[in-house]
């Protein structure tokens, strides 16, 4: 189960280039190297399938996204640690990895993205219950297809999935709390706000270093999504945003005060489109 970070196996990944660091600015450094600041693994091959309820065109299977894996240096470094003494000491820690947390972030990248004028960009905020559970509380699922869709049929752009993000930073258990506290009638900010958290704790930082370093220090994109505060995030990581266009989809009867909600905490969704459920 270690065979990630055996030594060997890491030296080869190292060498090969597949496995390589990034400081605080999204730029290359040594991999032990004390600027270190996330480390990643890829570019790895990844034919990806979507779903859409438009006709746009599914990505050949000929013609896969790369896939970057990322984790903070510090939570690699933990981890690392508890499975030397395991390996040095034998399986009685072995709990103690397991309680260990590491948030392994993600990118999809598509076309010839370091090069390209302006491309594409959707930051993805993780939701187990929306992308993989396929719940309608929410249009994290259909926004996350309908990203892969339009960039697939682009021919360029990127998805940079943030693994840490669940419930807008809560976590996945905290979450699930507030939605019991939505149906007792709290709007999904309230319902954080409710249990003593922020009702937005996220941090792009990471997103911004990750995307700088895969387009090769061009600042220009184009941003897929009605957050601002991602593009806020990352115009003060000195990226120019060409366009914010918005990414309303997945409408429906169950997640209308979710959109509404949102809506009136400044993302950009079109009163017409809240009209329209169930698309």
């Amino acid at each position: 189960m270690f065979a990630y970070i055996d030594p060997t196996v890491k030296q080869d990944l190292i060498v090969s280039g597949k496995l390589f660091a990034l400081d605080e600015n999204g730029e290359l450094v040594p991999s032990a190297h004390e600027d270190a600041f996330i480390k990643v693994v890829g570019p790895i091959p990844l034919p990806v399938a979507y779903a859409t309820t438009e006709a746009l065109p599914i990505a050949n299977q000929s013609d896969p996204f790369d896939w970057y894996a990322w984790v903070k240096r510090s939570d690699l470094d933990r981890i690392e640690q508890v499975v030397k003494t395991v390996r040095q000491h034998g399986p009685r820690d072995i709990f103690s990895l397991l309680s260990e947390q590491m948030a392994v972030n993600s990118a999809l990248v598509y076309g010839n993205f370091s090069e390209a004028e302006n491309p594409i960009v959707r930051i993805h905020s993780n939701c187990l219950t929306g992308d993989v559970f396929g719940s309608l509380r929410c249009d994290c699922g259909p926004q996350l297809h309908k990203a892969l869709a339009t960039i697939a049929q682009e021919g360029v752009g990127a998805v940079i999935y943030m693994a840490g993000h669940e419930g807008r930073g809560i976590g996945l258990w905290a979450k699930a709390i507030t939605y019991l506290l939505q149906d007792a009638g709290h709007d999904t900010y309230q319902a954080n706000e409710h249990l003593g958290l922020p009702a937005d704790s996220r941090d792009f930082g990471d997103a911004a270093r990750i995307l700088s370093f895969l387009r090769g220090g061009n600042k220009k994109i184009r941003l897929l999504g009605n957050n601002p505060l991602k593009c806020q995030a990352l115009k003060q990581a000195g990226f120019e945003i060409i366009e914010q266009k918005p990414l309303v989809v997945g409408v429906n009867d169950n997640n209308i005060r979710y959109l509404t909600s949102k809506r009136e905490h400044g993302h950009i969704i079109p009163i017409e489109a809240l009209k329209n459920t169930n698309k």
